[in-house]
Formats: C-alpha cells, sequence, structure tokens
C-alpha cells in the first residue's frame, strides 16, 4: 500500500498517514419460524441454515447470506439472498445488528450487515430444503462458519426480549388466531410454560388483541374464539409491521 510522505527542507523524519486495506461488506439473515420436528412433538424455534459450497469453511453450515452489490440496498440485499438460498419472503425483516471483527473471516477483512426475519409455517414450508439447505433447531445448532454461532445467540436474545413488549409474535401467525395459537407462540419462543388462564387474562387486559366476533371451525368441541391485534392500541414497539 503506497504511504503518503512529506519531507521537509531540514530533512525531517518522514510521516506517513495510517494504511487501509479494502473491506469486503455482506448481509446475512437469521430466519425464525416455528415448525414441528415430524416426529409427534409440538413446534419449536427453528432456523433455515446452507451448507457452505467454497471455502472458508466449505462444507459447514452457515446463515444464508452473501454479498451486497454496488447499488442495492441492504435490506433489497438481504431479500434476494434469502430468496436464492431458501425460496423464502419473510413476513418480518428487521436490521439486526453489523458485526465486524477484525478476524471473522480468514484471509479478508468482511463486515456483514445482519438481518433477522421472522415467517409463518406455511411460508416455511415453501423453503428450498436439500442438501445444502437444511432446517435445524435454533437452541441446538452445530458449530457453525464464521460467528455465526455469535450473530444466532443475538438473534434469539433479541427475539425473546421484543417478545415481552411487543406485537411481533404476529409475524409468526396468521391475521386472525386463537389465544391458545398465540400462547403457544409465547412458549415456543421463550422456552416455558404459561399457565393458560393468566395468558389469557393478560392478553384480554393489554388490548393489544381484540375478539373478531368469529370462532375456529371444524374442532370436535366448543369452538374457540378468533382474535386479531388490535392496530389502534398504543406499541411500545411495532417494529416493521405498521399495516399488519
Amino acid at each position: 500500500m503506497a504511504h503518503s510522505e512529506h519531507r521537509s527542507d531540514d530533512a525531517l523524519p518522514v510521516e506517513s498517514t495510517p494504511t487501509t486495506s479494502a473491506v469486503a461488506l455482506a448481509v446475512s439473515t437469521v430466519i425464525f419460524a416455528l415448525r414441528s420436528d415430524g416426529e409427534g412433538g409440538g413446534a419449536s424455534l427453528r432456523l433455515p441454515l446452507v451448507r457452505r459450497i467454497r471455502e472458508p469453511f466449505e462444507g459447514e453450515w452457515a446463515l444464508p447470506g452473501g454479498p451486497i452489490s454496488a447499488h442495492e440496498g441492504l435490506a433489497a440485499a438481504a431479500g434476494r439472498n434469502l430468496l436464492s438460498t431458501t425460496g423464502l419472503t419473510p413476513t418480518y425483516l428487521e436490521q439486526l445488528y453489523a458485526f465486524g471483527d477484525t478476524d471473522r473471516s480468514p484471509g479478508e477483512r468482511v463486515v456483514s450487515i445482519v438481518y433477522w426475519a421472522l415467517v409463518r409455517p406455511d411460508q416455511a414450508d415453501r423453503a428450498t430444503v436439500g442438501d445444502n439447505v437444511r432446517w435445524f433447531a435454533a437452541d441446538e445448532l452445530p458449530r457453525l462458519a464464521f460467528d455465526h454461532n455469535e450473530i444466532v445467540d443475538y438473534a434469539l436474545w433479541r427475539l425473546r426480549t421484543k417478545m415481552e413488549y411487543s406485537r411481533i409474535a404476529h409475524a409468526f401467525l396468521g391475521e386472525t388466531f386463537t389465544l391458545a395459537e398465540l400462547r403457544q407462540v409465547h412458549e415456543a419462543v421463550l422456552q416455558r410454560e404459561l399457565d393458560p388462564a393468566n395468558f389469557r387474562r393478560q392478553m384480554e387486559s393489554s388490548h393489544a388483541v381484540v375478539p373478531t366476533g368469529e370462532r375456529l371451525t371444524g374442532g370436535r368441541h366448543r369452538p374457540p374464539r378468533l382474535y386479531r391485534y388490535n392496530d389502534s392500541a398504543p406499541l411500545i414497539d411495532n417494529g416493521p409491521l405498521t399495516s399488519a
């Protein structure tokens, strides 16, 4: 790398500006969905990973992502990379953090702008899966390429924190839902059982959800009431779900 030098008539010591090296910019996304393990158990929080097909970390699992083009917005790059690697179009997409430790990628300096996304089960079912794309339990991941385990841990912390005070659970559900379905989302994300009666009282007293006047059909017992999120209720944090 060339140095900028200055020498006076008195032959003072050379002064040089700090050297800089090229930094690659990439985007990655942590995608969460509630999915069954296929063995008769309930739905759990899972995310898709892609197997790397080149060095570094060839053959290891990593978050979906890729480079950002010179004329592309960050969110657009995240969406494009998600679609090309997993076939997913998220309901909820939010920028998480920028990860840029100098040693996070062997051979070159890479700064990753990381997004996190939420998809409904019906959307997750349309994901591309195969030898190089697979769903994993969010809390039981293998060792991932780069610092992607750390990134997932951070995304899980953000998701669980927001679950306590925002309407983010809506991104896992349809437009209408039962309180039991809403409670199951909270339980799966927070990894603890919630008392159904207390949860019902908390939801109804918060005015965050309102009954639609309809009931879920198809069951053998008395059909439960259907609810929707109350768009008029003041929310501490609504994120991108402003029109949901």
